[in-house]
């Protein structure tokens, strides 16, 4: 009989299922649907219900299968204090190689010059002037500095940049691998450095907001700013206006203000009150940050080792502090 039931909350998909059945240890039975069966140890969902919290009394922990705790789960699991919350951090190769090409976009105007050859004009080749920043030699400031931040860090190293780096478990300053990393705290005294600032932080109340019109005019007026944390870090009218008159240099954006509510909607919604589509230093991307062929594989073994552990006796890892948020 196995001894640690795991219930998704919606069936795998081929694919995933053929990635993730061969790697788990005999001791795991699965199951999926809406509706969580009484013993349930370990729930898979991204947005878990209270029904299906409340079914399983046995509940032992819930699996977010992406990193970031929505706001809506983390108010419900208040209700649920012994069920843990783990995140799962498979994306964080993809979600760093968008980084680096929405940094090195926005910085060499791309879609700039792409969208000129693309009409036959030739002439942005035999400007005199060019809005297009060096990064060899700057400095990137990176907010979160976690599995993602960490490879973004990298990264922007092999570029010729000095990294700087905040992260919210330290409480002094410390050098890992090459980037210099502070506490947040420190924000306020980073910000005047960082010729390009990526954002890799989650959307909690504490970063709700963080940076607003006073903290992006403490940046350098050529600076570049990444966001593929979650949009409402960054105040949004703030964000505009600085991209709008040429405070900010250029900008790369992942992660948005509105979404669209249904799939019928999903053709033409607006990611903002405000016109970013219309300024040609912004790059824009529709919250794709973890996709790429290999997705699936990545999620279903990062999450079978997670399982295994649990299986095993072990603490399973990428506990999230519901009360923080991440």
């Amino acid at each position: 009989m196995a001894d640690l039931h795991v219930h998704f909350d919606r069936p795998l998909t081929a694919d995933e299922a053929a990635v993730l059945k061969p790697l788990l240890s005999p001791a795991i039975a699965l199951s999926a649907g809406a509706d969580a069966p009484a013993d349930a140890t370990i729930l898979i969902s991204g947005r878990p219900t209270r029904e299906q919290l409340a079914a399983a009394p046995g509940l032992r922990a819930v699996v977010i299968p992406w990193a970031g705790l929505p706001g809506e789960t983390r108010d419900l699991l208040a209700d649920f204090p012994g069920v843990a919350v783990h995140n799962l951090h498979h994306n964080a190769a993809p979600v760093a190689e968008l980084a680096l090409m929405l940094l090195l976009a926005a910085a060499k105007f791309a879609l700039r010059y792409d969208r000129a050859l693309r009409a036959g004009d030739w002439r942005p080749r035999y400007e005199r002037a060019t809005p297009a920043l060096l990064l060899d030699g700057k400095t990137a400031l990176i907010l979160g500095y976690g599995a993602i931040g960490r490879r973004v860090a990298a990264a922007c190293r092999a570029l010729g940049m000095t990294t700087l780096a905040t992260r919210r478990r330290l409480s002094a300053p410390a050098m890992d691998e090459g980037t210099l990393v502070h506490p947040p705290a420190a924000l306020a005294d980073l910000l005047p450095r960082a010729e390009a600032l990526i954002i890799c932080l989650p959307h909690t109340p504490r970063t709700d907001g963080l940076l607003g019109a006073a903290e992006l005019g403490l940046l350098p007026s050529h600076s570049v700013l990444v966001n593929i944390g979650r949009g409402r870090i960054v105040d949004e009218a703030a964000l505009y206006a600085a991209l709008r008159d040429g405070r900010l240099r250029a900008a790369g954006l992942d992660v948005w203000y509105s979404y669209p509510p249904d799939e019928a909607a999903r053709a033409a919604w607006p990611p903002s009150a405000y016109p970013f589509h219309e300024l040609d230093n912004v790059i824009m991307s529709p919250h794709r940050g973890g996709a790429a062929d290999e997705t699936a594989r990545l999620r279903m073994t990062a999450l079978a080792a997670m399982l295994n552990d649990a299986a095993r006796g072990r603490e399973m890892g990428n506990r999230v502090d519901v009360e923080v948020g991440y």
